[in-house]
Formats: structure tokens, C-alpha cells, sequence
């Protein structure tokens, strides 16, 4: 699709509200805005959009006077932005809503809304004023709210208002808001602005091609195939694990959410679960691998011949217990212990495998650990050399074998090759590729990172907390997957 910039309609007789003329941002090596140019008129209401990464936050935080542009200018109703220093006349002409609820809820209503700025007088909160202000605040926007009420006490549709009548810049992730909700809508794409357009002029099509951009994308990957790599669905009772088995989970907590979520994995099946920031497929993961507990619901094993074996929550211990190796998504924080040599930490899961009379020698811990520093690539100056002096993709050649070394009979994954090289991304994949397809066990991959799903058989889409979609035919399409996670294209 060819993407032109059509301006948005306007009266020339009318200064925008805000307005950014050729603004670029820098942070360090990373070039976030690029020559962006966004007009948005009285009583507007322009969407926003963009992949992760595409520059959206930080234009706005540019547009609310957080950052100053590198080059260009923001100019608000015509007059150039004031300096960023001047913090109450940002206030008077911006207001930025989170699309979470940012009250606080102990306090009042009128206490929320004049946080941080409430009148005084000889130096005193003026209660009665802060009140009188508050309550001709809600009638102007036509609330029915009691200024002396307890946020904690609202519903979440009374805490998150909606302006009328002002020029209104709408970001998400969600094209169906924005078609429902905006007239015009703008693209983020690497910093730069690729598209605006009065949205009856464009499909949600249109959007996602100007997201994605150009570039050719294949999920099948250059990488020596895996010996005798079984079909999932045909796998033997003895060459396979166990199914997982999630079962009506439920969790709730500050701007994540799973809805009543069941899922099945089968012994040897490889699974890979997306979605956007929030969508609740990295939540479900760390929910199986015992790293967060749902709050209704349940998580089981189901062995051949064996049995069931549920799985306690928030219960990480007895996850590995059960046979299930981690990945975790930070590191830094779960991945590992920086004072500990590379063979502490990767032999940390098996110490009571390999320990002799409750002692473990450090031949007998390098002894395991090598062979999965050789096939990682690991390099250090050896097995004993701290983590914590290692490079980011060697610390995390680290953490993906210490899940590896406890011969897991589910994987579970998460964005297991961020911040690393594109050779050890495709080393750490191929290696995930190569264990699942010999032992016969399952993986379970959440990962916003497209390439990452390339080893998986199916991908489940989520969007808010419930499963939205599913493709079971490898290779999976990248415009599709994009869509599906915004909630657009349900097969």
C-alpha cells in the first residue's frame, strides 16, 4: 500500500490547539522521533497508533512538556510551547489521562483532582474552594460525581473521563477505539510519522500495513533442522510429556487481567502465547511456571499412565518439582545470581541431583554444566567466573540453561531472546527447538517478539485477558499476528 501523508481537515481560519513541526528526539544511540509532524484542531479527535517501540510515548511526553525536542518546535494555539520550567502553563493547556486509572483512591474526588496543585490561601489548602472548583468542574462536563466522595468508592467508569468539546490526541493499541472513537488517525512507524488520514479514508488493513511497514517477514527460520523432530499431534505416550492442562484461570492486578482462562498444551507440543503489553499471555506464563498464582482456577500436569498432578499456586518450587524449567522474562531480577560463577547458577536447579553426601564439588557442578555452556556458545573465562561480569546475551545464555538443566518436561519461555544478538537469537532458539523436538517435552513461548513464535506449532492470541484467536498452520503471517493482537481479524 502506498502511504501518503493526507492532512487532516481543518479550518485555516483556526490556529491548531497543539501543534509539532519537525520535532526529533534522541536518547542516546536510539533516534525516537524523526522529523514528526502532528497539526490537532479544536474539538479534534485524532488516534495515535503504533507498534511498540514506533515513538508514540515519547512524542507525548514531548506534547505534555516532559521532554524537550532535540529540533523542531511544539507550538499550542499557535504561540510557541512555553519552556518546560513553567509548569503551570503546561497544566492550563495539557492534560495527559493514562489509560489506567491514576486516582488515588483513599483520597476524595476533589482531592484527585487538585492533586498537586490545590488552591491555598496564606499558604493553607482552601478546602472550601478546592470543593466549589471541583463541583463546577463536574457539572461543566456534565458529571454526576459528590466532590467529597472516595475515588475507592467510584466505578471504574467514573474515574476515567472522557473530554468533549476539546481537541483530544488518542493513543492505543486498539484499532476498534480508535475507529469508534476518533475522525482522524495518525501512524508512528521507527519514530517517524507515515500516515495521516481522516479515517473514513483508510481500513484497519490500511493501519496495520502502515505499522508493520514493507519488510519482507517469514517465520520459517534458517536454522539446521533438528534430528527426527516428531509431528506433535503423533507423538507416543513414551516420547511425549505431559499435557498441561489450564483450566478456568483468573487474575487480577493493576493494569493486568485474565478472564476464565482454559488451554491445553499436549505432551510435545510447542505453543506460543501473544499479544500486546497487558493482554495477560506473559501473566498466563508466569501463572504455570509457578512465578505468580492465579486468583481462581488451576494449573495441572497431566501424565501418561500417571495421572494428574495439580500444580499449587504461586508455588515456583514445586513448578520445578513437577518438571518445569523457567525462562523468566527479566534476568536481572529471576535469571540468575550475579556473585555466582556461570556453573553455580546453571547447576543451581539440580544441586540435589549432583550433590554427594550434601556437598557439591565444583569439578562435579562444572561437569554438568559445561555441555550447555558448549552448545549456548557461552563465552566467559570459565564456568567460574561471575554472571554479573558476563554480557547481557552470555547472562542470558546463563538463564536459559539453568531451565534447561533440570530436563524439563515443559519449558516455559518468556521473550527468552530479548536484548540479545541476532546470532545468539537464533542460537537460543534453535537450541529450544532442538531439546523440545529430542526429549518429547512441550514449550510454552510468550513472547511479543514475532521471530520467537517461528519454533511453535500454534500460536493462541491474546487480547484483554481472553483468548482472541489461535493459528495452528506454520508459518504464522506477521500482518495477521499484528492484527489479531489488536483485536482486529478473529479466525
Amino acid at each position: 500500500m502506498h502511504e501518503p501523508v493526507i492532512p487532516a481537515a481543518s479550518d485555516p481560519m483556526t490556529a491548531p490547539a497543539v501543534e509539532a513541526a519537525g520535532i526529533h528526539k534522541r536518547f542516546g544511540r536510539t533516534h525516537a522521533l524523526r522529523g514528526v509532524d502532528l497539526s490537532l484542531q479544536p474539538a479534534q479527535c485524532l488516534g495515535l497508533v503504533g507498534r511498540n517501540g514506533a515513538g508514540k510515548s515519547t512524542l507525548v511526553s514531548i506534547l505534555s512538556g516532559i521532554y524537550p525536542p532535540d529540533a523542531g518546535q511544539v507550538r499550542l494555539d499557535g504561540q510557541p510551547a512555553p519552556s518546560l520550567g513553567d509548569i503551570a502553563a503546561w497544566r492550563g493547556r495539557i492534560a495527559t489521562v493514562f489509560q489506567h486509572s491514576m486516582v488515588v483512591p483513599g483520597l476524595t474526588v476533589a482531592e484527585n483532582v487538585f492533586l498537586g496543585r490545590q488552591p491555598r490561601r496564606a499558604g493553607i489548602v482552601d478546602w472550601r474552594r478546592m470543593r466549589q472548583q471541583t463541583r463546577k468542574v463536574m457539572a461543566d462536563w456534565g458529571f454526576d460525581v459528590n466532590a467529597d466522595t472516595a475515588c475507592g468508592n467510584l466505578t471504574v467508569e467514573q474515574r476515567q473521563l472522557q473530554a468533549q468539546g476539546v481537541a483530544i490526541l488518542y493513543i492505543s493499541h486498539h484499532l476498534e477505539e480508535v475507529f469508534e472513537i476518533c475522525s482522524d488517525v495518525a501512524v508512528l512507524r521507527d519514530g517517524a510519522m507515515v500516515l495521516t488520514a481522516p479515517l473514513p479514508q483508510v481500513t484497519k488493513d490500511d493501519l496495520v500495513t502502515a505499522m508493520v511497514g514493507q519488510e519482507n517477514f517469514s517465520t520459517e527460520r534458517s536454522v539446521a533442522p533438528a534430528p527426527a523432530r516428531r509431528e506433535p499431534a503423533g507423538a507416543t505416550a513414551a516420547s511425549a510429556g505431559p499435557d498441561l492442562v489450564v483450566e478456568g484461570v483468573t487474575f487480577a492486578s493493576p493494569g493486568v487481567f485474565l478472564g476464565n482462562v482454559s488451554l491445553t498444551i499436549h505432551g510435545g507440543e510447542r505453543v506460543g502465547v501473544t499479544g500486546l503489553r497487558g493482554s495477560g499471555a506473559t501473566t498466563l506464563a508466569r501463572i504455570v511456571a509457578g512465578a505468580a498464582a492465579a486468583d481462581v482456577g488451576q494449573v495441572r500436569l497431566c501424565f501418561p499412565g500417571q495421572g494428574d498432578r495439580v500444580l499449587r499456586p504461586g508455588d515456583r518450587a514445586g513448578a520445578l518439582r513437577a518438571g518445569i524449567g523457567y525462562i523468566p522474562e527479566d534476568r536481572q531480577a529471576d535469571g540468575f545470581v550475579p556473585l555466582l560463577g556461570a556453573a553455580e547458577n546453571i547447576t543451581m536447579t539440580i544441586t540435589d541431583r549432583i550433590a554427594r553426601s550434601g556437598f557439591v564439588g565444583p569439578r562435579r557442578r562444572e561437569a554438568r554444566a559445561a555441555p550447555l555452556a558448549r552448545r549456548l556458545s557461552l563465552v566467559s573465562a570459565g564456568l567460574g567466573q561471575p554472571v554479573r561480569e558476563l554480557s547481557g546475551g552470555n547472562q542470558q545464555k546463563v538463564t536459559v540453561a539453568r531451565a534447561l538443566a533440570s530436563e524439563p518436561v515443559l519449558i516455559v519461555a518468556i521473550t527468552p531472546t530479548r536484548g540479545v544478538d541476532v546470532a545468539s537469537k537464533e542460537l537460543l532458539l534453535s537450541e529450544l527447538d532442538r531439546i523440545t523436538s529430542q526429549t518429547g517435552a512441550s514449550l510454552l513461548l510468550a513472547s511479543d517478539e514475532l521471530d520467537d513464535l517461528a519454533i511453535c506449532d500454534r500460536v493462541v492470541v491474546f487480547v484483554r485477558g481472553e483468548i482472541f484467536t489461535e493459528f495452528t498452520e506454520p508459518p504464522f503471517d506477521r500482518e495477521a499476528l499484528i492484527a489479531a493482537a489488536e483485536g482486529l481479524g478473529a479466525t
